[in-house]
């Protein structure tokens, strides 16, 4: 079958329609798929219902599966992670991010399919970071070309790794991932289109900007993700798969379910 893509909104997402993900992709169902996320930034999957295995069989086309880098510590190779959401457990994710962008080389596409969503709620949100860049005016544009920032997962993921795991890792985590360095700006190494690399909490400070001058800009570049028309917005049916380009994209998964129970199975792929 060909592979139909639907387009969702002007600036991203897109509905795929004629391969089904179960099955090893042809190297011209992966080639239609690589372009209409360098369009689309994120595509949807309707009715997949992915075995993990077959998850990790479908990302492994796109490039090498992540280890998460408290799983490499721990000694874990690459795998599919759960996510999930109970009265016990509850959501964590429900704010503007790209993963892991407080390593030197983050992920380049993540891979994320819904097993079980509640009744209510639950929705993710995904936010083009070319389009954010673009409606800057030209002059803000040529003052974010130059500038760099410090990524770090930050004290209160240290505190969370120190309670569940114990101080011993969160040093080892700490001498191996020191904050990283990547610029505000980047263009995009297939497409040339510069984006708006906003990170969320992971973006710790301009380098060479003074904290207050730090703060302010970062606080209005983060905002702007949260402008409507950069958006697009995901409602979840069990058996749903979405991919997305992280070098391209924010998201969030919000959490007006809880304490519903809401469960579902992600990884991510690195450069080749």
């Amino acid at each position: 079958m060909t592979v139909t893509v639907t387009r969702l909104t002007k600036e991203i997402g897109g509905v795929v329609d004629g391969v089904d993900l179960r099955e090893p992709l042809t190297d011209g169902q992966l080639d239609e798929l690589e372009k209409a996320l360098l369009d689309h930034l994120v595509l949807f999957a309707r009715d997949q219902h992915l075995t993990d295995e077959q998850q990790f069989a479908l990302a492994s086309r796109f490039g090498p599966v992540s280890v998460y880098p408290v799983a490499r510590l721990l000694g874990a190779g690459p795998r599919i992670s759960p996510i999930e959401d109970t009265a016990d457990s509850p959501p964590d994710a429900d704010g503007w991010h790209t993963d892991v962008t407080w390593i030197a080389s983050p992920p380049i596409y993540a891979f994320l399919r819904a097993v079980v969503i509640p009744p209510t709620g639950g929705d993710t949100l995904w936010a083009s970071l070319p389009a954010a860049y673009e409606r800057l005016s030209p002059a803000m544009q040529r003052m974010c070309d130059g500038l760099t920032v410090r990524h770090w997962y930050g004290n209160l993921f240290a505190a969370a790794i120190e309670r569940n795991l114990g101080p011993e890792l969160v040093e080892r985590l700490r001498a191996e991932h020191p904050p990283v360095e990547h610029p505000l700006v980047l263009t995009h190494p297939e497409t040339g289109r510069k984006a708006l690399f906003v990170a969320g909490d992971f973006m710790q400070e301009i380098v060479d900007a003074s904290r207050e001058e730090s703060d302010m800009l970062l606080g209005y570049l983060r905002s702007r993700v949260e402008d409507p028309n950069v958006q697009v917005r995901w409602r979840w049916r069990e058996g749903d798969v979405a991919i997305w380009d992280e070098r391209a994209t924010n998201h969030r998964a919000l959490s007006d379910h809880y304490p519903q129970h809401r469960l579902m199975a992600r990884c991510t792929v690195d450069a080749g």
